[in-house]
Parts: structure tokens; sequence; C-alpha cells
């Protein structure tokens, strides 16, 4: 039992960095073009260094659908969500009270002097929370096989095609929109799955801001701030800090 339980948390902090990163990628790749867009001063800013800015976009975009392919396709990862949530469902006593409150006792000294109480508020998983989270990925994991996985195997990945025609019609397939909800999808799933499993919480997948341009046009959340808020805000500091001095 307990190698499984260490296999598993092993396997979810591999997830969340996989997760992180492509929403990293991504975010960074879309907030410095939507910030450039919407300003004149930042444009001509990027535009002082056009190799360089061009070089780290293509590297980010490029970086996003590899990690993405990782992440989703189990076919070229032996570290994929669909084999993680395959393993959780697997060993549903891992999400116990009593595994739970071994994982507290090794994390605190006093832990016995709570945990029954602490206990009565716990949730222990069933199958059907775990094929209801399957359904929500099997419905992103679909979204990456007809539209993203095309892309990142025959553009990035692989040079499977070679004309612009070509490239400009796998893109056409894609929305940003949409990305975006994907990506951030992997993230809320994780907390869901680390909040099940080191605080004992029902698997609830709760919204979450995903629109650079939504970002952008409300204040910073400086208490809870998710990660894509933090990059975007961090990026159009950044951006506006240097224009300026320009």
């Amino acid at each position: 039992m307990a190698t499984v339980r260490l296999d598993f948390a092993d396997e979810l902090e591999l997830f969340r960095t996989e997760a992180e990163s492509a929403i990293q990628y991504f975010y960074a790749w879309h907030a410095i073009h939507t910030v450039a867009a919407g300003d004149p001063k930042i444009h001509r800013l990027l535009n002082e260094a056009p190799l360089f800015w061009n070089t780290s976009l293509g590297a980010l975009q490029a970086s996003t659908l590899v990690v993405l392919g990782r992440v989703f396709d189990p076919d070229s990862s032996s570290h994929s969500v669909t084999r993680l949530l395959a393993s959780a469902h697997a060993d549903l006593p891992i999400f116990s009270k009593e595994a739970l409150a071994e994982r507290k006792r090794a994390q605190s000294a006093n832990a016995d002097e709570w945990l029954p109480e602490y206990l009565k508020t716990v949730y222990e998983p069933t199958g059907n929370d775990f094929r209801r989270l399957k359904k929500h990925l099997s419905i992103r994991r679909k979204i990456y096989e007809e539209k993203y996985r095309p892309l990142r195997h025959k553009v990035f990945a692989h040079r499977l095609v070679a004309t612009q025609d070509e490239i400009a019609n796998l893109f056409a397939q894609t929305s940003i929109s949409e990305l975006q909800q994907l990506l951030v999808f992997l993230r809320r799933l994780h907390q869901t799955l680390w909040e099940l499993y080191f605080n004992g919480r029902k698997p609830v997948l709760r919204p979450s801001r995903y629109s650079v341009q939504r970002m952008l046009d409300v204040p910073f959340p400086s208490h809870r701030a998710t990660l894509q808020e933090r990059l975007v805000h961090e990026i159009r500091a950044f951006l506006y800090t240097h224009a300026k001095e320009a």
C-alpha cells in the first residue's frame, strides 16, 4: 500500500508540472501578443528586437503543443493524465479516511489531537466520482486529438506537412478560447485530485478564469490569483515598464 501511495503522489506532482508548464508557455505567448496588439508603444518595443521576440514566441508556441502531447496522448508518454486517473480509480483505498490519516500523521506531530474531528468532514470517493472525472477528461482529450494532435505531430514534433497552406489549414481548425479552456482544465483537474488525496475534499472541478483579455480588463486579484492570472499581469507590467524606458 505504501508504494502505491508514493507512486500516486509522484505521478500527481508530475502532472502538476506538466499542466503548469503548458499553461505558462501558452499564456506567455498569448499575453505578449494581446498586450502588443492593444498598445502601439508595446508593439514598437517588441519591434526593437523582432528576431528575438519571434524566436521566443515560436518556442513558446511549440513547447505548448509538445507538452500537451505528453499530457493527453498515452502512446507518447507513460505519465499521461489518462493513466493517472485510471490508476486512481483502480485503487480507491488510497483515498480512504485511514490512508489520509496516515498521511496527516506523517506531516504533523500532534495530528492525533485534531484528526478525529477533521476526519468527520473527509470525503471518501466512489467509482462514480472517477467515472465523472474521466468523462470530463474524455471530452477534452477528444478536442486535443481532433484539433491539436495533428498540429503537434505534423508541424511541431515532426515535419509531415511542408506548404504554408497545409500548415494554415491545421491552425484554422484550432481556437484560442478553446485552447485556453483546455489548458486551464488540466490545472483544475490537478487541484481537484490534490485536494482529494491530501485533504479529503470531494472531487469537484471548480471554475477558473481562462481568457487573457478578460484578465487584462479587470484588476489583478491579489488574493488567490491563478497561475495564468499572475503570468498575464507580470507580462503586462514588464512590457509597460520597458516601453516607458524606451
